[in-house]
């Protein structure tokens, strides 16, 4: 089951083309040859929508990462900013303005570019610096969705979840509601949004609000998207903690992907050549871009691990019978075949020499004694067994300092697991948390209460199993290699978030009232009028187009069951996925830790 959607009816190249021609006009206007110097976050995200091909047309000659003190030499006429609105960051800008050489001549232009937004606090900032003044342009780049796969969407916006549950600042959702705006604007009027949850409520209104607003907003465009769901990380805490199965969510788990790439150990993707010792191994950590557009990855990509290496080892045998062909080529016609499609094999086989390795290198791991306790307790509170009680296997990996953040994931998901833990269970853990780890992580374990991941149980009353039953988030008889249900991502468990999406579709959230008052946050539905003429007669057999927003952060895992259900022959939906940022349960947990100084004196 490949996962190329990009052959439905949703095309998100205009997205990106949108992005370019909106670079493109701001580099215009600062004439002559030019230097960026990037905030560092923003290199990633910006690779995804322009190449330094893209740049280099536009008189770009040098690009330098924002640090302080002086600008590197650079022989341009401009100098531009390429920043996100933060103040920490305007500090090291005032810096580098301020330590330019006013005496050489010619003088060199200073511009920014504030990206999503610009700031007016930012802007203050500056000036009291007194280095406001000596930007020609002051812009903004609205890089709010950024396409990642043919099917998938980012604001890589890195403390989303946070700002929004923790300092109730609503900034992301802003950002959310304009890139949702944008998005309508080259793909139509989406007709009927859904949402779950405080956040979605708040994206849904700003979107009402924005449209109300600018009347002439109101296009002519035929609507690509049928239906908006708009889902709030919250109401499912419980699929992030848990370890991801499909092979991106592995991968993502434990090395991590930034912006499509994953940096690797070298040592398994050295050439091995007969009689070498390993002196000469390379040091570099292999880096791979992962996307739909290589063949391999997309058919592997959202398969549970267990079903990976029989593919594997059936494409082997293919592409070794493929050069097996060579030798019975004979006619000169016969030999031109062969050879107009070698680039195409050799391609396939070295993706799948890449492929294999990044799969022993994740056997590895997912064999080991430590990788299976761990799934095993994991499952355990997913399907309800001993949620209520301080777990033995969490105790001993405190005692052997096992890393916090898998420590953390734990107790947080029999946490969500048994909606809050009882008061003596709760202070037990963090008793043990804080003697073991350091008493700095109270404010930590304080965070991860605010944001409803490490509770007391309110009322003594654990709604969870209830829940579970009535959503069927628990499967005991999962088929791992021709999966006929979503709970293959997590061998078991089927993501809270996503069997949501699938009810909606059908039959309908009224079958699931009761439930959905269960969890956190109003449920709400919102028509959008259509334009006469533009509404949608559906024709027999085609699909409806559903763009499932998480606010909060998506996992990769979560992804692969949205397009699982994409592929179902008699699903009738196609999801397409945006999210404020791709996220696992490390990255999660990391993004709500404190790092407490240690005092200056």
């Amino acid at each position: 089951m490949a996962a190329h959607l990009s052959a439905g009816r949703v095309n998100l190249t205009a997205l990106r083309e949108a992005g370019r021609r909106e670079l493109r006009e701001f580099l215009d206007k600062c004439a002559g040859s030019k230097a960026i110097v990037w905030d560092e976050y923003l290199t990633g995200p910006f690779g995804l929508i322009a190449q330094y091909s893209l740049l280099k047309e536009h008189e770009v000659e040098k690009m330098f990462t924002l640090k302080p003190g002086r600008l590197p030499p650079a022989d341009v006429k401009n100098i531009i900013f390429f920043v996100r609105p933060k103040l920490e960051l305007m500090d090291i800008i005032a810096d580098n303005v301020l330590r330019e050489d006013r005496g050489r001549s010619p003088q060199r232009d200073f511009h920014i570019l504030f990206v999503p937004r610009r700031s007016l606090l930012c802007e203050q900032w500056l000036k009291e610096q007194g280095v406001l003044g000596s930007f020609i342009h002051r812009e903004q780049y609205s890089l709010d969705l950024i396409p990642f796969d043919g099917d998938l969407l980012s604001m890589e916006s890195e403390g989303a979840f946070k700002e929004c549950y923790l300092e109730s600042d609503q900034t992301s959702l802003y950002h959310a509601a304009k890139g949702l705006m944008t998005l309508q604007a080259l793909y139509g009027t989406i007709p009927q949004i859904f949402g779950k949850g405080d956040c979605a409520r708040h994206v849904a209104n700003m979107m009402i609000r924005m449209k109300r607003e600018f009347p002439g907003s109101q296009n002519s465009i035929f609507p690509v998207f049928d239906t908006l769901l708009l889902l709030d990380r919250n109401v499912d805490l419980l699929t992030p903690l848990a370890t991801q199965l499909t092979y991106e969510g592995l991968i993502d788990e434990i090395y991590g992907i930034q912006n499509t790439y994953v940096k690797l150990p070298p040592e398994k993707f050295a050439p091995k050549k007969q009689g070498e010792s390993g002196k000469d191994l390379p040091t570099e950590p292999k880096k791979l871009q992962l996307n739909s557009a290589e063949e391999l990855y997309a058919e592997i990509r959202d398969k549970n691990f267990n079903a990976v290496g029989s593919v594997l080892s059936k494409k082997a045998k293919i592409i070794s019978a493929a050069f097996e062909e060579r030798h019975h080529a004979k006619t000169v016609g016969e030999i031109k075949q062969f050879v107009s499609q070698l680039p195409h094999m050799q391609a396939a086989r070295s993706s799948l020499a890449n492929h294999t390795s990044i799969a022993e290198l994740i056997k590895d791991i997912t064999t080991s004694e430590d990788f299976f306790d761990n799934l095993t307790v994991e499952q355990e509170f997913m399907s309800g067994i001993d949620t209520d009680k301080v777990n033995n296997y969490i105790e001993d990996c405190i005692a052997q300092k096992h890393p916090l953040i898998k420590i953390l994931r734990l107790v947080c998901l029999q946490s969500v697991c048994n909606s809050g833990l009882k008061q003596k269970v709760l202070d037990h853990y963090k008793r043990e948390i804080l003697q073991t780890y350091g008493y700095e992580h109270i404010l930590t374990l304080n965070n991860l209460e605010k944001a409803g991941l490490l509770k007391a149980q309110a009322g003594g009353r654990n709604n969870y199993p209830t829940i579970r039953k009535t959503l069927r988030l628990w499967m005991d008889d999962v088929n791992e290699q021709n999966p006929n249900d979503i709970s293959y991502v997590y061998s078991g468990y089927a993501p809270l978030s996503v069997r949501l999406a699938q009810l909606l579709a059908r039959p309908g959230w009224r079958s699931i009232e009761e439930v959905l008052k269960m969890l956190p946050g109003p449920h709400f539905e919102e028509r959008q009028q259509l334009p006469t003429g533009l509404q949608k007669k559906r024709q027999h057999g085609e699909n409806r187009v559903t763009l499932v927003f998480f606010l909060g952060g998506v996992t990769y895992a979560e992804i692969a069951a949205l397009r699982f259900l994409s592929q179902m022959e008699d699903g009738g939906t196609e999801y397409i996925i945006a999210t404020t940022k791709l996220i696992n349960g490390t990255t999660w947990i990391k993004s709500l830790m404190e790092k407490l100084e240690p005092a200056p004196f």
